[in-house]
């Protein structure tokens, strides 16, 4: 039996679509006035350390184990909408294509980090 597809998922939902919600709810409050680069980046690091807080003071391991917990996902899924929805905010302000800016930043990541020397690695000084 195949599962149903909520009526918005990743699968049915484009990068666009996420764009137009979010800019259609700051104009319908007037809020592009609040919303330079500025705040829009000093808010989402604001619900980025939201986000952590979910995760201070606990074990790696019991990091994972936050799929195994309802309450504890919804509350991560939210603040992490936060972070998603000021940083999609931050590139309609400044008119940034979120697919270019990410794959571009991807191709540098392959150049920098090339699987085949950082397999099982985090970075350049560990050295298993």
């Amino acid at each position: 039996m195949q599962q149903e597809q909520p009526a918005t998922s990743d699968s049915t939902t484009t990068l666009a679509d996420l764009k137009t919600l979010i800019q259609d709810f700051v104009d319908q409050r007037d809020w592009n006035q609040f919303h330079s680069p500025k705040n829009l980046s000093m808010s989402m690091a604001i619900e980025a350390a939201e986000l952590m807080e979910h995760f201070q003071w606990i074990s790696m391991d019991e990091s994972r184990e936050t799929p195994d917990n309802p309450e504890k996902l919804h509350d991560v899924g939210e603040e992490i909408a936060d972070v998603i929805c000021y940083a999609i905010a931050l590139c309609n302000q400044l008119e940034l294509d979120i697919a270019t800016v990410v794959t571009n930043k991807m191709e540098k990541n392959v150049a920098k980090y090339p699987a085949e020397e950082f397999t099982g690695r985090y970075g350049h000084k560990h050295r298993t």
